[in-house]
């Protein structure tokens, strides 16, 4: 999701709710601790030089039960964040601190909700890093079918 998605859905939004891959729900009292501009500039396995650019949001929850963030109240740190730091209308990152370690989601918007939705590593040069295609699943039980391997049949 863009920036400017986010701040059209607020428009029409009457909570603030985020919701992991998991379908449990960040706790209501949240924080958005943190919004910026994540730029990363990097070489891949395959030797081309790569940037990134993303919008960060970071979520965080404390022990003041009270706190509950109003779509407008987000939306107006959103657009001080646009003013102050220069933001671009790039896609938002969520962080939200997982078991041991701060985790990292894609957003989307579902029912009136924003999903967190996984993120996964990946080779960015699999043709020229030498990453091998995986091999076609084959049942055992189907080759004998066609008498390719059956006995005299020369293929042994």
């Amino acid at each position: 999701m863009k920036l400017s998605e986010i701040k059209n859905h607020l428009e029409s939004l009457t909570d603030v709710v985020f919701k992991l891959p998991n379908g449990e729900v960040v706790p209501s009292h949240f924080h958005v601790s943190e919004v910026g501009s994540v730029k990363k500039h990097f070489i891949d396995c395959g030797g081309t030089i790569r940037n990134e650019d993303v919008i960060n949001f970071q979520l965080w929850t404390s022990v003041d039960y009270d706190h509950r963030l109003a779509p407008q109240k987000l939306k107006s740190i959103i657009e001080l964040s646009e003013k102050h730091l220069d933001l671009s209308d790039g896609e938002i990152e969520v962080e939200y601190q997982g078991e041991t370690s701060i985790q990292k989601y894609g957003l989307e918007l579902i029912d009136g909700e924003f999903q967190l939705t996984s993120k996964f590593t990946a080779c960015l040069a699999e043709d020229k890093c030498g990453v091998p295609q995986e091999k076609p699943k084959v049942r055992l039980s189907a080759i004998g079918q066609n008498g390719a391997c059956s006995p005299n049949s020369g293929c042994c």
